[in-house]
């Protein structure tokens, strides 16, 4: 497998049923990835060591979620210069993931982190392909096709509506 271009990371493996969303999709289009655990609140030296690592690892996005507090992404992006995009989750100590989307949103001037919407990884992963797309013309082209799928499946869906109507479809 080629060297890694995206990190997905996450605070916690109960993440993983969100994150993997992301996973998915950059696999989808055969970019190379790698995917772990770090957490900012209860193994912060690792964040700090991965996040000042990641560049000189040849990663050019970081994909970062988090639920709760959520100061991963953001503090990710404090040690590195490297876009990041972060991934604000609901989970079961959240405050209907408000805590998590504002805790990611509202970020201090110059540590800026991408924020993509509450559970919306696949949304992060297809930004991080576009990320790379600017320099990488055979992701470009796949992103194109992808763009291309999704038009598809809209004219599939209100052709089929149009022509049964809205009674018989279910």
């Amino acid at each position: 497998m080629s060297k890694p271009l995206v990190s997905i990371i996450m605070g916690s493996q109960s993440d993983l049923k969100i994150m993997r969303e992301a996973a998915e999709f950059l696999e989808e289009l055969g970019i190379a990835f790698e995917l772990t655990v770090v957490s900012a609140h209860r193994t912060p030296e690792r964040m700090v060591a991965y996040a000042s690592s990641a560049r000189s690892r040849g990663l050019k996005v970081i994909v970062a979620g988090a639920g709760g507090a959520a100061h991963l992404p953001g503090m990710v992006a404090s040690f590195t210069s490297l876009p990041v995009i972060g991934v604000p989750i609901k989970s079961s100590n959240s405050i209907d993931g408000w805590d998590s989307m504002l805790s990611i949103l509202q970020m201090p001037a110059g540590v800026p982190v991408a924020t993509v919407a509450l559970n919306g990884a696949k949304n992060a992963g297809i930004l991080a392909a576009q990320i790379l797309g600017t320099s990488h013309k055979s992701i470009a082209k796949k992103l194109d096709r992808y763009k291309v799928q999704l038009r598809k499946k809209v004219e599939e869906s209100f052709n089929l509506l149009e022509k049964k109507g809205w009674k018989e479809i279910q």
